[in-house]
C-alpha cells in the first residue's frame, strides 16, 4: 500500500457525509486508504470492489440495447439502507471507492472524486526517480 497517497484520499472526506475512501488495483489489491479506515476492512473492500467493477463492466450491453458494442465503464453506485458506495475509474488499472452516509450531496461527492482522480492520475503515472547521486 502506498501510504503517501492517504493524504490525497483523506481530502475526499472533506465532503460532509463522506466516510471512507480506498484506491484499489484492477485485480483487487489495496493501493491506499484513508487514514482512519482499518487495514483489514480496507483489504476486504478492495477485493469486493474489484468484483463489483467487473460485474458492472459486463452490463455495458444492457445500456446500449444489446447490440454488442463496447461501452467504457465509468462509475458504479450502490445504495444501502445506511448509505452509498461510489466506485469510479481512477486511471489505467485503478479504481477509487468512497463510502458515504445517506444524506451526502451526491453531486458534491462525485465532483470531488473526479478532482481526486485527476490528482491521482498524475501521481500514478509519474515514473519513480532514480537516485543518481548514490554511489557504492
Amino acid at each position: 500500500m502506498n501510504d503517501d497517497l492517504s493524504w490525497m484520499l483523506d481530502s475526499a472526506l472533506e465532503i460532509p457525509g463522506a466516510l471512507h475512501a480506498v484506491l484499489i488495483s484492477a485485480d483487487g489489491l489495496l493501493m491506499a486508504r484513508t487514514k482512519d479506515f482499518d487495514r483489514d476492512n480496507a483489504d476486504t473492500v478492495a477485493a469486493a470492489m474489484s468484483g463489483v467493477q467487473s460485474l458492472s463492466r459486463s452490463l455495458g450491453f444492457f445500456v446500449e440495447g444489446g447490440h454488442g458494442g463496447q461501452l467504457r465503464w465509468r462509475q458504479t453506485l450502490v445504495e444501502f439502507d445506511g448509505g452509498w458506495v461510489f466506485l469510479i475509474s481512477a486511471g489505467e488499472g485503478a479504481y477509487l471507492g468512497v463510502s458515504a452516509s445517506p444524506d451526502v450531496d451526491m453531486q458534491d461527492i462525485t465532483f470531488r472524486m473526479q478532482q481526486l482522480v485527476g490528482q491521482l492520475g498524475k501521481v500514478l503515472t509519474t515514473p519513480p526517480r532514480e537516485n543518481l547521486g548514490a554511489r557504492s
